[in-house]
């Protein structure tokens, strides 16, 4: 009988209804009284920090000229906002509508922005969040174009049907005052002019605003008279017009490729007429039409000639050429290709007044997938340099792991080695995008984001205080050779396009050491070294992983390829040299194509140029067997105190030692279910010369010849489809022949389930494993049955059979059924997860000792004992032994992660090494040279020290060692499945932190698995978050939010409480630089800028109210109005009275300033009263 226990009662009222709590039933929970939890529920709160990268398919693109700050607005309505370097913050609209055109206030702290469903909003800078303040909707038009003019509060909105609407921006009202498109062309035109695609007022005139229609007709308004001045009409359709700042002249750029300038006071004809890029008849003809210009920019200078910027205007002919940025500046004309299609570009000036000498210094252009600075003061344009990391998605982003609290010494040692692959000739000015201030953060730590790419590459960031900055770059595609258009692809079965993408990754931060698996079934052992090599030869180590039911599908005897395939000359023993990186005298290929002993990449032949940093160790390739490809690598680890390497997939296990470069272990899943030592493995079947697939591999290994080895049933002969009747024939008769071999691979089966029966009788095993264990014997036959047909009638028709698939996509379709037979095991158990601890993997151990421990997609772990030659000088002398020690615990679903605590409930950490170079003098060498080994825990007789953590796609358990009792499990969700699991420290203990594909973030406390946190946060829409979504220590996590941009966040309340102090501030109070001198002659002649007072025009006295059914207006969050609805109780009465104390400090610094002017006008007038007493002291009554 179950005893009561009142605490689990609490704690399953406490979990959701999607997940529950159980304990097993033990005698008592000593470990509970032994282990004191320190997490409790309120350390735990989920929020986003920050999101890093280039903004995904970007739209618009606005500049405050005095702040400084660049905001790029995209299709799904985010709104990215850039300052100093180091400084970015994230903004997101309601309803996800794209953006189309960005506004700032001028050094106001404010924006505005226009979305295509016809709603403004006016967006608070201000704050370190921004939030909305005001937005309006219109209900009757469609918003294309916006102008605010500097330092005003009347913002003009044309739409669709030609009409200009003006809204005051501090309440976000309509005006009454409405510019009519019939009213605005008359009868210039019989139709309709379209849209309204430019608004902009004379630089010289505020009075005055010229209106640009889409079919070519601009329009200059006469504000205060209601009335047309001039109509400009031009035959092609204009897409953009620009001011001279004299406010004499504009040009427009139309869709045929051509530039128009038009003076003010001529309305009749064009100034002049330019193609750009059009070829000039020699008869004087007009010039052949080219592709629009998209937009035009026109800026003077004081000294020299002006700068016309524009974009688009090419040609017809120049197919295939990329887009350019074209520069003309007077008589020069300067072309600037773009790796993407541009978007939009901004010119950068000195001053923000539109009636003063622009003086431009630099061009920001907008591309579809990246961010282009141009220097317009250096010759040659050249670029600057971007310090935002914009560049995640130069390759496609397919791995990442997020590590947090890495040693101090780490970053800059990355930094040292990355800095010399930086690019040269870039300007040599400051980056002109300065505004805003870094954030005060209290966290301090060292954060390391390392993410793998599509093209090979390895790219590790520094993420430490919410930043993000590209350390180091690793290729590892020049490690295999180039392949020529000549020569055949590379595995076309395997991968299509990209052959070395990176898979999954373990990396060793303590020793620096990397281990990379890639998509074309290879992984890649790295060092890190300060010196520069050149290897001759690079090391290489040929694996055969044969998924078993392969040699039952073999028809011909003649025994089995050996596990390891090594070169001639080469030795797999330890005290050999190392292989030799050629495979081609050991790659076999039968007369009909089959491939097989061969590899997917070649790896390169020449001597290899390695610059400090991450230098090749060791390759790794599994070979095709029989005509099929291998299987990709599903879980990889790799530890630097035991010089090991251990790779899974749905054929099995391989453990190799990269010191040695040998390969220690070869086994399927079913040789690791049913053998407790690999050294005395059975035949599977009678048949002559049989020798096992898996195993030690030894020196006699590497003798085996192609004769030798495991044939594919359609080996020595055609294709059925593709021979004469003979070959057919035989075909049919070795089919024939393989189905009577049936019956005895299911003897072999059987045989091995007694062999499990041995096995369970010195163990205790859960309900589960013994209800597989006694399955009815028609079942199992029927289920081996069925699996050899399905692998039979793959091999006949010459398709790839993929018995597993990955075990988190596997989990999409798999049910996770604990009751099978040993065949169909065998077809679908996949190598899930691999951990190395220093731990007790068996009941009788009392000293931890090294350990693999693996899980599988069908939940069960096993572990595997190693013993690793503890003298630094033997451990290149002698082999490192490995015994299987069974299996530990089984799961519902595939195991995800594994961890081992100690008896104080603190996380034992993998035995590493430190890092030494691997290059350096030997005597160096073995000074730095140490091993950090976990720290040893005792054990008395029948008294457990340690306790494994295990994580599924659904439960966790905890199991005490070395007893092997559960003495707690959960069951994380029912109707879903857990995507990523770890066991992460947090500042005040551990737990198990989870993210499942219902989208809920949850965390588990240690050891008793109470549910500290259920979140549901981002239910799983696309693959590429499942496969990028990864947890760090201290509550940190991040995943690809899309294919350019990385979105952290944190589950840690600690982290939330210091959010605020950790974001930069955007805005900056600066002064508004003075406005240009108007010169005497000009001030007293009127030949200056004539201001507006637009109160008198467009406010409500003047102009009347607008129709309410014409736009609807809605409180932001951030407004007032809505700050006053949202706030309630004593949060709401506190955040009013600091917005009170806000604006009454805002009020007393207007009535100081204005103060002040008193005072000084009052001197003024005191001095100058002062003078005329002077003048008048002296003299009488009659001499005045």
């Amino acid at each position: 009988m179950k005893k009561f226990n009142i605490r689990k009662v609490f704690d399953g009222l406490t979990a959701v209804s999607s997940s529950s709590s159980s304990a097993s039933p033990q005698p008592s929970n000593r470990e509970n009284d032994i282990i004191q939890e320190t997490l409790q529920s309120e350390h735990f709160q989920l929020c986003k920090t920050v999101r890093h990268g280039f903004p995904y398919q970007p739209s618009a693109m606005a500049f405050d000229p005095v702040q400084k700050i660049l905001v790029i607005g995209t299709q799904s309505g985010a709104l990215r906002l850039f300052g100093r370097a180091g400084l970015e913050c994230y903004c997101q609209h309601e309803g996800n509508s794209a953006v189309i055109q960005l506004q700032f206030l001028i050094n106001e702290g404010a924006l505005v922005s226009a979305l295509s469903d016809d709603s403004i909003h006016l967006w608070n800078l201000r704050q370190k969040i921004p939030a909305i303040l005001h937005s309006l909707k219109f209900n009757r038009e469609r918003i294309t174009f916006c102008h605010l003019p500097f330092q005003s509060k009347w913002l003009y909105i044309g739409t669709e049907r030609g009409n200009i609407h003006i809204v005051n921006v501090e309440s976000f009202t309509l005006s009454g005052y409405v510019i009519m498109w019939n009213k605005a062309i008359e009868l210039s035109s019989k139709n309709h002019p379209g849209p309204v695609v430019h608004i902009s007022d004379n630089p010289m005139d505020e009075g005055k605003l010229l209106i640009g229609f889409e079919c070519g007709i601009v329009v200059l308004w006469d504000l205060r008279s209601k009335k047309a001045d001039y109509r400009y009409s031009y035959d092609e359709a204009i897409h953009s017009v620009a001011w001279h700042h004299e406010g004499k002249q504009f040009v427009c750029s139309h869709s045929d490729g051509t530039l128009t300038t038009w003076n003010v006071r001529s309305p009749a004809k064009p100034a002049q007429i330019i193609t750009p890029h059009g070829k000039q008849p020699r008869d004087g003809r007009k010039p052949d039409p080219c592709k629009p210009i998209l937009k035009v920019e026109y800026k003077t200078a004081k000294a020299g000639e002006p700068f016309m910027v524009l974009s688009g205007g090419l040609s017809y002919d120049t197919v295939g050429r990329r887009a350019c940025l074209t520069v003309m500046h007077g008589k020069s004309t300067a072309v600037l290709e773009m790796d993407y299609p541009i978007v939009d570009f901004l010119t950068l000036c000195e001053t923000p007044y539109p009636n003063d000498y622009q003086e431009p210094y630099a061009v920001v252009v907008l591309l579809e997938k990246d961010l282009v600075v141009v220097d317009l003061a250096q010759t040659g344009y050249p670029s600057f340099e971007n310090p935002y990391p914009l560049s995640i998605h130069e390759s496609p982003v397919t791995c990442c792991e997020y590590f947090a609290d890495c040693p101090a010494e780490l970053i800059p040692a990355l930094y040292s080695v990355g800095s010399r692959q930086k690019r040269q000739g870039y300007s040599k000015k400051e980056w002109p995008i300065s505004g805003g201030n870094w954030g005060q953060g209290a966290q301090s730590y060292p954060e390391i984001i390392i993410t793998g790419h599509a093209d090979g590459s390895v790219k590790f960031w520094d993420a430490s205080a919410l930043m993000l900055q590209v350390l180091y770059k690793l290729k590892t595609a020049k490690v295999f050779e180039k392949v020529t258009a000549k020569e055949e692809k590379p595995s076309p079965d395997v991968v299509d396009e990209d052959p070395f993408a990176i898979h999954s990754l373990s990396w060793c931060p303590e020793s620096r050491v990397l281990c990379l698996a890639a998509v074309s079934a290879h992984v890649i052992v790295y060092r890190f070294s300060k010196h520069e090599v050149t290897t001759e030869t690079v090391q290489l180590l040929e694996v055969r992983m044969q998924c078993e039911l392969n040699d039952v599908d073999s028809l011909e005897g003649g025994g089995e390829q050996a596990s390891a395939v090594s070169t001639p000359g080469a030795s797999s023993s330890p005290q050999g040299s190392t292989p030799q990186p050629h495979p081609s005298s050991s790659s076999t290929s039968s007369s009909e194509g089959l491939r097989d002993n061969v590899p997917c990449l070649k790896v390169r032949s020449s001597p290899l140029k390695q610059s400090p940093g991450y230098q090749v160790e060791l390759v790794i390739q599994l070979l095709w067997v029989s005509g099929e490809p291998p299987q990709q690598i599903s879980s990889l680890a790799v530890n630097s105190a035991y010089g090991l390497v251990v790779l899974g997939n749905g054929n099995g296990v391989a453990v190799v030692d990269y010191l040695q470069k040998t390969l220690l272990l070869n086994v399927t899943t079913a040789e690791m279910h049913g053998l407790p030592d690999p050294h005395q493995r059975q035949p599977r079947s009678p048949r002559k010369g049989r020798h096992p697939s898996g195993g030690l591999c030894d020196g006699n290994d590497g003798g085996a010849t192609s004769e030798d080895r495991c044939k594919s049933p359609t080996s020595g002969c055609g294709s059925p489809y593709h021979s004469d009747e003979d070959s057919k024939q035989k075909f049919l008769e070795k089919v024939k022949s393989k189905s009577r071999l049936i019956s005895k691979s299911v003897a072999n089966d059987f045989a091995k389930m007694s062999r499990i029966f041995s096995m369970a009788a010195d163990q205790k095993h859960d309900g589960d494993v013994w209800r597989q264990l006694f399955l009815p014997v028609n079942k199992c036959v029927c289920e081996a049955e069925e699996a050899l047909s399905r692998r039979k009638a793959a091999s006949v028709y010459g398709t790839h059979f993929e018995p597993s698939l990955n075990a988190r996509d596997g989990s999409f379709i798999h049910s996770r059924s604990s009751s099978m037979g040993s065949i169909d095991r065998e077809a679908r158990e996949v190598i899930s997860s691999l951990h190395f601890f220093e731990t007790l993997s068996r009941k009788n151990e009392l000293v931890p000792v090294p350990s693999l421990w693996l899980g599988t997609s069908l939940g069960t772990v096993l572990a595997i004992s190693l013993l690793v030659p503890s003298a630094s000088e033997l451990r290149l002398q002698q082999a490192v032994a490995v015994s299987f020690c069974g299996s530990v615990v089984r799961l519902k679903g595939g195991i995800l992660r594994m961890a081992v605590m100690d008896s104080t409930g603190s996380l034992v950490p993998p035995a590493c090494e430190s890092w030494y170079d691997p290059n350096a003098p030997e005597e160096e060498r073995e000074r730095t040279r140490s091993r950090r080994p976990t720290s040893p825990s005792s054990s008395q007789e029948n008294q457990d020290c340690q306790y494994a953590v295990v994580c599924s796609e659904k439960q966790a358990k905890v199991v005490a060692l070395p007893s092997q009792n559960c003495i707690y499990d959960h069951n994380i969700t029912e109707t879903s499945f857990v995507l990523r699991a770890d066991v992460v420290i947090m500042s005040a203990g551990i737990c198990v932190a989870c993210f499942c594909a219902n989208g809920h973030i949850m965390t588990l406390s240690l050891p008793s698995l109470r549910p500290l946190l259920d979140v549901n946060y981002l239910p799983l829409t696309d693959m590429r978050i499942a496969r990028t979504f990864c947890f760090s220590n201290l509550g940190q996590a991040l995943y690809l939010t899309s294919p350019m941009e990385i979105q952290r966040l944190t589950y840690s309340q600690e982290t939330c409480d210091n959010l605020q102090e950790m974001l930069g501030e955007l805005f900056t109070p600066v002064e508004t630089p003075e406005a240009p001198n108007r010169g005497f002659f000009k001030g007293l002649f009127g030949g200056g800028a004539q201001s507006l007072d637009r109160e008198d025009l467009f406010g409500e006295l003047a102009a009347g109210r607008a129709s309410r059914s014409l736009a609807q207006h809605i409180p932001g969050p951030g407004s007032m109005e809505g700050m006053k609805g949202a706030a309630s109780g004593v949060v709401g009465e506190l955040a009013r009275a600091r917005i009170a104390l806000d604006e009454r400090g805002q009020k007393l610094g207007e009535l100081e300033e204005r103060t002040a002017a008193m005072m000084a006008s009052a001197d003024a007038f005191s001095r100058h009263a002062h003078d005329v007493m002077l003048k008048y002291k002296d003299k009488k009554w009659y001499q005045l």
